[in-house]
């Protein structure tokens, strides 16, 4: 088995298109804990706006702001669902995943996918990766900045405590609803960039897009940690192009086919949440030993003056 430098390139560009949406699951699911199931819908939407919008002779740029609005108005709805429908957080999602299947077929023209091959996109040009690298640096240093303003702070607080932070005053709901839906454009803008590096949106290309952003999260905290806000949303980053790597490394041994993308992608999880927790009790054991054999030695010294 052998990989070319050009595949880990690759992987490596692909790692980074979808680091967007990994920092949009991150939001949910770290700092909300909410189980938002609407990314695998929202981020078809992203990429179908974009595609439509660039068939018609929009700029490229201008489809990637209209695509993250329309996963922002998704997560809008989702939130709204949850706090003034009184839904429960993953019942939610799931119902806004459904109902934007048949949403995005709508933005598609009624065509399960809209090819925008060969038509202009930040893709067509010579620098793409510094292209990329620039994008998700401005909107991984833009969500930190914001991590620290009040209203971010506020989110952050109804994660770790919602009933506490409300009784300082703070409207939880409205921190709920600004958090889903800034997570859900970030998935849509990822989607949108995918579809032009792809040339084309198709119906089917977010399914199992919330288990590959929780993937990379893991990843990334049990690689770099997830000690202040910075290193979170730089694990997410980081762990996104680790897990385009393993995949494109694993597509490479022989009796592996493209159609084990998803068992592929169960496995990596598996490991990445089983590996963390046996490193902890290895540790934990470790530790454990040195202190018994410490407590031995002091109760054998104890025993050899009182000998004497």
């Amino acid at each position: 088995m052998s990989i070319s430098w050009s595949s880990i390139e690759g992987a490596i560009e692909l790692g980074l298109l979808y680091a967007l949406m990994a920092l949009g699951v991150y939001i949910t699911f770290r700092i909300l804990d909410f189980p938002d199931l609407t990314v695998d819908g929202s981020f078809t939407t992203g990429g179908a706006i974009a595609a439509v919008m660039i068939s018609n002779d929009f700029s490229p740029w201008l489809a990637c702001l209209a695509a993250m609005g329309g996963g922002m108005l998704a997560g809008i709805c989702t939130g709204l669902l949850h706090t003034k429908g009184k839904i429960n957080g993953l019942l939610s999602g799931i119902l806004m995943m459904i109902a934007l299947y048949s949403i995005n077929l709508r933005i598609l023209g009624g065509a399960p996918n809209k090819s925008i091959m060969g038509m202009d996109s930040p893709f067509s040009g010579e620098h793409v990766m510094v292209i990329i690298i620039i994008v998700v640096l401005l909107f991984k240093i833009m969500l930190d900045l914001f991590m620290k303003t009040d209203i971010g702070l506020a989110l952050r607080a109804t994660g770790d405590n919602k009933r506490m932070i409300r009784s300082f005053g703070a409207n939880t709901d409205v921190t709920t609803i600004v958090g889903v839906s800034l997570s859900n454009g970030l998935v849509a803008l990822s989607g949108a960039f995918i579809a032009q590096q792809a040339g084309f949106a198709d119906i089917t290309m977010g399914i199992g897009m919330i288990v590959i952003g929780l993937a990379s999260v893991i990843i990334g905290e049990a690689i770099l940690g997830a000690r202040t806000v910075f290193w979170a949303t730089l694990a997410a980053v980081v762990g996104s192009i680790i897990y385009r790597i393993v995949v494109a490394i694993a597509l490479e041994v022989p009796w592996f086919d493209t159609s084990d993308m998803k068992l592929i992608t169960a496995v990596i999880v598996i490991i990445a949440l089983v590996f963390p927790s046996m490193r902890r009790s290895m540790k934990q054991k470790k530790l454990a030993r040195r202190r018994m054999q410490e407590l031995m030695q002091s109760t054998g010294q104890r025993a050899t003056k009182g000998g004497m």
